[in-house]
This record gives C-alpha cells, sequence and structure tokens, in this order.
C-alpha cells in the first residue's frame, strides 16, 4: 500500500458582506441573458473572471463558476436585515493541486476585485473535507468491518451502529459511509472506479506527480489490478465544526482542524476482525486505516501535489477534445447509417461529411462566426 495523495477536498464558508448594488444590477442583467439564451455566460468584473449560470438556488440570486480550478461562489440580492449575502464553496481540484494557503488567498483576492470588504471574523467555516488517497489494488472492502466505539453519543455527532450506508457492484463493496451531515461522516470509497465514471482525469496526473516525488512509477490507468486506488474522506460539517468544536473562522480551523480529523478517525475505525475476541474495540486498525492515520498526524494546510494551474487547464482541454472528438465521430457514423452507407464506403462518406460542413460555413459565414465566439467564450478558462 502507498499514499498517492492527501489534502483537503473541500472547504465550504460563508462571508458576512453583500455585493454592491452596482454589481447586483450587472449581476441581474447578465443573469436575465443566461436565462434567455438557457447557458451560462462569461462575465467579468474588477479583473475577475467567471461563468455566471442562468439560474439561482438556495437563497442565492446568483451563482458564479471561476473555470476548472473548480470554485463556485454564491451571491444574495444585497439587503442589510441578511448580512451574510456570500458563499464560497472550493472543490478539490484548486485544494488537490495549489493547496489551502493558495485557496485562501484566491477567495480574498477575488473579492477584493469584486469591491467586497470584511475582516477576519466575519468569515464561517460550514463544511471542510480531508482525503487521503492509497494505492491498494488487492484491498477489499467488508463493511462489517467498521467499528465505532458504543461510548460514543450524539454529542459527538456519530450515529448508531446501523447508520452505515454501503454500495456494491459486481459482488465486491465500492464505497461504505458512515455518519451523516452536516455532523461528520467517513467515507472509504474507490476512488480509481469514480475517477473512471464520472471523467476526472487530472487525478491520474495528481496521483503520478506524488508517485514520481517518491521516485516510483506512474499508475497505469487501464490496468485495476495495478491502478486500484482507495480514499478515506473525512468530511466535518457545520454542526461538528461549530457545536461541537467551536471552529468559525480561519484562526479557529488553523488550530483545531487537525484535531478533528484525529478524533474521527480514533471513534471510527477500519479494522482487523479478530475471530477469538468478541470486544470489537479492541480490533486493532486495518494497515490502510494506520496509513490514513499516519498521513494525517503532521501539519495539513499546505499539502498540494505541486501541479501547475496551466497542466490542469491542459488536462480539462485534451478531456474535452478527446469527449467532442468522439461524439462528432458518432454522429457521422449514425448520419452514415440514416443514408443506407455501406462498411467500405464508410471512410469516403466521413471524407464528404467534412465538405458538406465547410459549405454550411460558407453559405452563413456570420452565423459560424458567432458560434465560434460562443464556443470560445464557453470554454475560455482552458482554451
Amino acid at each position: 500500500m502507498q499514499v498517492v495523495h492527501r489534502g483537503f477536498d473541500t472547504i465550504a464558508l460563508s462571508i458576512q458582506a453583500n455585493i454592491s448594488q452596482e454589481l447586483f444590477d450587472l449581476l441581474s442583467s447578465e443573469r436575465d441573458r443566461a436565462e434567455e439564451e438557457r447557458h451560462s455566460v462569461p462575465f467579468s468584473y474588477g479583473g475577475a473572471d467567471f461563468d455566471l449560470l442562468p439560474h439561482g438556488g438556495n437563497g442565492y440570486r446568483f451563482i458564479l463558476k471561476g473555470g476548472p480550478l473548480d470554485v463556485t461562489w454564491f451571491f444574495k440580492k444585497p439587503n442589510a436585515r441578511d448580512p451574510w449575502g456570500i458563499r464560497v464553496s472550493v472543490g478539490s481540484t484548486l485544494l488537490a493541486t495549489q493547496g489551502l494557503g493558495y485557496a485562501r488567498s484566491y477567495i480574498d483576492k477575488t473579492l477584493t476585485r469584486l469591491g467586497i470588504r470584511f475582516e477576519s471574523h466575519q468569515v464561517s467555516i460550514s463544511r471542510a473535507d480531508f482525503c487521503v488517497d492509497i494505492l491498494a489494488p488487492e484491498f477489499e472492502l467488508v463493511p462489517e468491518n467498521f467499528v465505532i466505539h458504543s461510548h460514543t453519543n450524539r454529542a459527538d455527532y456519530l450515529t448508531a451502529q446501523d447508520d452505515i450506508r454501503s454500495n456494491g457492484k459486481s459482488g465486491q463493496f465500492t464505497s461504505v459511509t458512515v455518519g451523516k451531515m452536516p455532523g461528520r461522516q467517513v467515507i472509504i470509497y474507490d476512488k480509481r472506479r469514480e475517477v473512471i465514471d464520472k471523467k476526472k482525469p487530472i487525478w491520474w496526473d495528481i496521483w503520478n506527480a506524488n508517485l514520481e516525488r517518491y521516485d516510483l512509477p506512474p499508475l497505469d490507468s487501464s490496468d485495476p489490478s495495478s491502478s486500484r486506488v482507495w480514499r478515506v474522506e473525512v468530511r466535518a460539517g457545520k454542526d461538528l465544526l461549530k457545536d461541537r468544536w467551536q471552529i468559525r473562522t480561519w484562526p479557529q480551523f488553523d488550530a483545531m482542524f487537525g484535531d478533528v480529523i484525529a478524533e474521527a478517525l480514533k471513534k471510527i475505525r477500519y479494522c482487523k476482525p479478530d475471530l477469538d475476541d468478541g470486544n470489537r474495540a479492541r480490533w486493532s486498525n486495518h494497515e490502510i486505516w494506520d496509513l490514513v492515520v499516519g498521513s494525517s498526524d503532521d501539519d495539513l494546510l499546505e499539502m498540494r501535489s505541486h501541479i501547475d494551474a496551466t497542466s490542469v487547464k491542459h488536462v480539462h482541454r485534451a478531456e474535452q477534445i478527446r469527449l467532442i472528438s468522439t461524439q462528432i465521430a458518432g454522429l457521422g457514423i449514425t448520419l452514415a447509417a440514416l443514408e443506407d452507407t455501406q462498411e467500405s464506403e464508410l471512410g469516403n462518406y466521413m471524407d464528404s461529411v467534412g465538405g458538406k460542413l465547410a459549405e454550411n460555413i460558407r453559405a452563413d459565414p456570420e452565423r459560424a462566426a458567432n458560434k465560434l465566439h460562443e464556443a470560445k467564450n464557453r470554454y475560455r478558462f482552458i482554451s
């Protein structure tokens, strides 16, 4: 077994501030356009670039995304009676490649560009997920091997032994979740399967970058027998952070979050069953759990894979090109079938499709130019 990544996976926080009336008016105008066109539209303000979604949600009027680094911004309509008008959710890509320190700086700089001022005590952290990825091709997940100590009670935001959800595929368990949000959850799941199923190729680069630091060979993504990666993830929701640990601000988070993780991994354990001992609390940790505990003992705040933002964009662009090329080929073959093309004629037919597309562009160059401009805007973060 080998640790191939460790770090934060999600950070969510609220800001006790509101956007300006000027920014609200601009966002309202652009959201109307997004609703009319039924897709996200590019939005820039103060040197910050976003994609503005055509809808809001969860009480927020505007939702904006900041490109492939996976940061989402939520803004309410300015209201003096509701001062907590901003929410920020930082996803795994930015945290894994750039680190938490970069994410915090990025949030502060972006809000400054938007003209939003706030003090450190006006930040309220509502969720933080920490994960450890372990290369363990031969590991088999057994839900019954989880041990939750009997003295645990509701004040610890842990649930009863029967609150364990399991998912399996092909006769094997691929994930087990213990606990509930917004309290505490501990999860083990097959991260390799998720990366493939949800098309997240950047994780192969993250894992391989970390393996390279230990002079270990890269993973062969096509071979599950040598590239199976399991993730152990601790999710701390607002009830756990605020009610039990009194963690709201960044200084409190810096001082105590390591203890939050240590307690979670002590109170919820994945163990090696001892058939001679009926007291599950005395079972020893499985090797994979000891690796996770050891990986979370030191400073958690600046872990990253040292992949730069340009590399992240390159991977996203390459994946989009691959997906769209596959779609084009599939549509061309479907069109050939509808026009009763024979297999021996398929190559020539596809050449002719390219000619027909060129004719369409020449027939209406203005429309084609507008479509090209729209596509460039849609993919501007990775182009």
